[in-house]
């Protein structure tokens, strides 16, 4: 019951920014399909598509469809606490919405640690991001928690919590450097020993160093492990 309550003050202060928010803000959704796969004990691939769109904008709600994301990562275990990845990611927003097509490389080095039902978890990560007409460096740094709702273990049919916070910094020849902000939760539920569903919102402060603009982003997420 604590942690439902966390997680229900979480939201409330979520709406409150929303409600203080002016002309900067923009509310948008993002639905994800993943499907994990082990190779091996010490290895694993991850694949995902993800759709996002907008719900908020222009101080109006309405629907529209912003880019399509395809994603992969491959795992690899250096021992029971540190996992390094390396990922490329395509971005397709031209035919969308008119922005710039993506082309994304990213590295990333994992810490976790487990303390009876609570997860921690540090990720350090190194994106190299190739648009039409502007390659940007971005490191991100982000500190996550996760534990099960019922009891120190998860077990199917029970709920779970993640919670992270991350900060990222981008770095670009043909504009200043832009620091970045985000909060997350998401509320899972591990309907089988091979699929979950999570419903999560995460806040977004960007350009806090130049002019910021506030994200509310509702995530809809199915993971799938095969």
């Amino acid at each position: 019951m604590y942690y439902i309550k966390s997680f229900l003050t979480f939201c409330t202060c979520l709406s409150g920014l929303i409600l203080s928010s002016q002309n900067d803000f923009e509310g948008l959704g993002e639905t994800s399909v993943a499907i994990n796969y082990r190779i091996n004990s010490d290895y694993k691939v991850n694949f995902a598509v993800r759709s996002r769109y907008y719900l908020y904008q222009d101080q109006n709600f309405n629907f529209e469809n912003r880019q399509l994301d395809v994603v992969h990562f491959s795992t690899f275990n250096l021992d029971y606490r540190h996992t390094v990845s390396v990922g490329v990611q395509y971005r397709q927003r031209e035919s969308i919405d008119g922005g710039s097509n993506e082309l994304r490389f990213i590295q990333q080095f994992n810490f976790i640690k487990k303390n009876l039902a609570l997860r921690f978890g540090h990720r350090i990560s190194f994106e190299q991001r190739l648009l039409d007409d502007l390659t940007i460096l971005r490191s991100r740094y982000r500190f996550a928690l996760d534990f099960p709702l019922n009891g120190e273990k998860l077990n199917i049919g029970e709920k779970y919590l993640v919670t992270s916070m991350e900060a990222l910094l981008s770095n670009s020849e043909k504009v200043k450097p832009k620091i970045d902000h985000r909060t997350t939760a998401h509320f899972g539920w591990l309907v089988s020993k091979k699929l979950k569903l999570q419903l999560g919102l995460e806040y977004r402060f960007e350009s806090l160093n130049i002019n910021t603009e506030e994200k509310l982003f509702l995530l809809t997420s199915f993971i799938l492990k095969i």
